[in-house]
């Protein structure tokens, strides 16, 4: 009995200690109920662009069960070129910055990238024009923080932005201003 339980033990193991391995250097997601895009990529650390661009999404929809690429796979890796420059990380902007609340009334408070607002009250988030700042990309706004462009607007077009306070108080004593925004590449 022994003789056989030892080698279907030692099988096992093996099996389920080298699936681990394999789930280390997963490159994929599996959608799950409640999953937004950029839940997905903030827990990647990658941009809604990214996933967007990698899993050939013309939308922001995505459905349980979906498998999504995570990670980008190249088939020519070629290491990127370190520059000393500081301009290399980030490129700047000067914009028309309001503010804006989830809290209205017609309001939803989930953004165009699927950031529920109403839950996640100290967020740093702010509403843009994709064409000029692309949603998901992580910013810095002079005078508000480092935030993620996580909403689009009708009325946001070329170098406007919005930028999200959970109090009506603190939007309405932002007004309107002219900041400079990091674009991080």
């Amino acid at each position: 009995m022994k003789k056989i339980l030892l080698p279907i033990f030692t099988a096992f193991f093996l099996v389920f200690s080298f699936s681990g391995v394999s789930s280390a250097a997963t490159t994929t997601y599996k959608v799950k109920s409640g999953d937004t895009l950029w839940g997905i990529a903030n827990k990647h650390n990658i941009t809604v662009n990214q996933l967007k661009s990698w899993n050939n999404l013309k939308k922001d929809n995505i459905h349980p069960k979906q498998v999504l690429k995570v990670k980008k796979t190249s088939t020519s890796a070629k290491p990127k070129a370190k520059t000393s420059s500081s301009s290399s990380k980030y490129k700047t902007i000067t914009v028309k910055a309001t503010a804006y609340t989830a809290n209205c009334k017609g309001c939803s408070g989930i953004t165009a990238s699927g950031l529920n607002l109403k839950k996640n009250p100290n967020v740093k988030a702010i509403s843009v024009d994709p064409k000029v700042i692309p949603l998901g990309t992580k910013v810095h706004v002079e005078g508000y923080g480092d935030a993620i462009a996580a909403d689009k607007g009708g009325a946001i077009k070329g170098n406007k932005i919005d930028v999200f306070y959970s109090s009506h108080s603190k939007a309405i004593n932002w007004g309107r201003k002219t900041v400079k925004v990091k674009i991080y590449k």
